[in-house]
C-alpha cells in the first residue's frame, strides 16, 4: 500500500510540475511595474529623441550584439554598432511632435518581455508638414543586471520617412 501512495505522490507532483511549465510565467507586480517603467522611459526617450537629444535613447537601450532595429525608415539592423547610427540619424531630423503607446500588450517571463501596441501621435516631416503616426510596434526588454533594457523594436514603416 505505501509502495502504491508513492507512485501516486510522484506521478501527481510530476503533473503538477508539467502543468506549472507549460504556463506563461506570471511576473510579480514589482516586475510588472519594472516593464512598464522601461516602455514608458522608452517612449519619453523616443519623444526626447524627435526634439533632438538622443542621450534617453542610449540609456534605455542594450549596447549588446544581439539587439535589433526594424523601425519606421525601414532596414534590419542588428547589433548596437549598427543600431545607434539609425538612432542618430533620426535625431537629426528633429522630428517634432509626440508619440504614444496605445493598447498595449505585456508578456513577461523570467528576464525577457514583450510589448505589442499602437504608436500614435504626430510628427513633422522635412517639407514642414505635420504628419499623423498610426503604426503597430513591438518592444522587447531583456533583464540586464537589474533594470530592463530594450534589445528590439519592430515598428511598421512610414512612408514620409523612406528614402
Amino acid at each position: 500500500m505505501k509502495k502504491r501512495t508513492t507512485i501516486w505522490t510522484v506521478l501527481i507532483l510530476l503533473a503538477m510540475a508539467s502543468f506549472s511549465f507549460s504556463r506563461p510565467l506570471l511576473a510579480s507586480p514589482t516586475e510588472e511595474a519594472a516593464v512598464k517603467n522601461a516602455v514608458e522611459q522608452f517612449y519619453a526617450a523616443l519623444n526626447a529623441m524627435f526634439t533632438g537629444n538622443l542621450d534617453p535613447m542610449k540609456a534605455v537601450w542594450s549596447h549588446a550584439d544581439d539587439v535589433t532595429y526594424l523601425g519606421p525608415t525601414g532596414g534590419f539592423y542588428v547589433g548596437w554598432n549598427q543600431v545607434l547610427p539609425v538612432w542618430q540619424a533620426q535625431t537629426a531630423m528633429k522630428l517634432g511632435g509626440k508619440v504614444t503607446p496605445a493598447d498595449m500588450h505585456i508578456t513577461i517571463g523570467h528576464d525577457l518581455a514583450i510589448t505589442e501596441n499602437y504608436e500614435r501621435g504626430e510628427n513633422t516631416n522635412a517639407a514642414g508638414k505635420t504628419q499623423t503616426v498610426s503604426i503597430r510596434a513591438t518592444n522587447i526588454f531583456r533583464k540586464e543586471g537589474s533594470q530592463w533594457k530594450m534589445i528590439g523594436h519592430h515598428t511598421d514603416l512610414l512612408s514620409y520617412l523612406q528614402k
